[in-house]
């Protein structure tokens, strides 16, 4: 099974699956980012934003489905997956291949998520770039919270203001209460 959680950026996607793992140690992570990363020095990114590459979407649903199969393991993955086309197509290659998917959504109200992405730090010792990836970021956030209206009706929207703790237990229940299915395209 894939345990997608979604969100804006700055909505808790990592420090959530990072309190999940010590509780499931048995699943693995699956940050989709890294193939972003990979593909960043292979092409070029003409919008910036590598989840625009074909390649990047073929690749992330072939992973995650790869994980599963090879492993048999449970599968997390913390990604920000908003554009409706892009989740039909990562989603639907999940369902295509039958792997069980539980999509949850990190609700977080907008000025939370700017404080949020004001006290990340990536780059220390480049200000330059540690401004331009907060610009980004928060200028992402209206897309992402606007795309909640989009997203599969059985995704689960979770209140990001709460404890990761809080949140953990309620993903790990509500994963052990709902029976293993391939995931369900609403669109």
């Amino acid at each position: 099974m894939i345990v997608w959680v979604n969100g804006a950026f700055g909505s808790g996607k990592t420090t959530l699956v990072e309190e999940l793992r010590p509780r499931w140690p048995e699943a693995l992570v699956f940050d989709p980012e890294m193939i972003g990363f990979v593909l960043r020095g292979i092409v070029e990114v003409p919008t910036g934003d590598f989840q625009d590459l074909r390649l990047w979407r073929r690749q992330v649903a072939a992973m995650a489905v790869g994980l599963v199969e090879e492993y048999r393991r449970p599968v997390l993955v913390p990604m920000t997956l908003v554009d409706p086309r892009y989740v039909e197509e990562v989603f639907g290659a999940l369902e295509d291949a039958g792997v069980a998917l539980h999509h949850f959504f990190l609700d977080v109200p907008r000025d939370l998520l700017e404080k949020r992405i004001e006290g990340r730090v990536f780059f220390p010792d480049d200000p330059g770039r540690e401004e331009e990836v907060r610009r980004w970021s928060k200028d992402r956030i209206r897309a992402c919270t606007a795309a909640t209206a989009t997203l599969p009706r059985d995704t689960v929207f979770l209140d990001g203001r709460l404890t990761p703790r809080e949140l953990a237990d309620e993903v790990l229940g509500r994963v052990q209460d709902r029976p293993e299915r391939a995931a369900g395209r609403s669109r």
